[in-house]
């Protein structure tokens, strides 16, 4: 059965990209635009794995971070954050809050985030 990932992406472009690559790479992919949309979302769909921007309208990455992390039936899904923001205080606190790893948008390849998601999901 194919691996479920959840992307929450407000940028139509990278979401369409990652969304591509990711079906072709044999995955079930469900998107939201948002915060509130993911958690939504999360209320009936439980992935295999999050793919989380920090900055969204309606419920930035960060506090997503903390709900899904709080809900105890949600807190073992693994959470890759991809933003823009890559002060190392930005990456510490997310890790902090319990994401799983972490991938600067402006740096990463398509290949290089199917990789990065199959070392979490083995």
């Amino acid at each position: 059965m194919a691996s479920k990932i959840l992307i929450a992406e407000d940028d139509q472009f990278i979401l369409k990209a990652m969304t591509t690559k990711l079906q072709k790479e044999g995955y079930e992919v469900k998107i939201a635009v948002d915060g509130v949309a993911l958690m939504e979302i999360l209320k009936s769909y439980i992935p295999d794995l999050i793919i989380l921007d920090l900055l969204m309208p309606k419920n930035d990455g960060f506090e997503v971070l903390k709900e899904v992390k709080a809900d105890p039936k949600l807190k073992n899904i693994p959470i890759l954050i991809a933003s823009n923001l890559g002060q190392e205080n930005d990456i510490q606190q997310v890790l902090d809050l319990g994401a799983t790893d972490y991938l600067i948008k402006s740096e990463f390849t398509l290949e290089s985030l199917v990789q990065k998601i199959k070392n979490i999901l083995k």
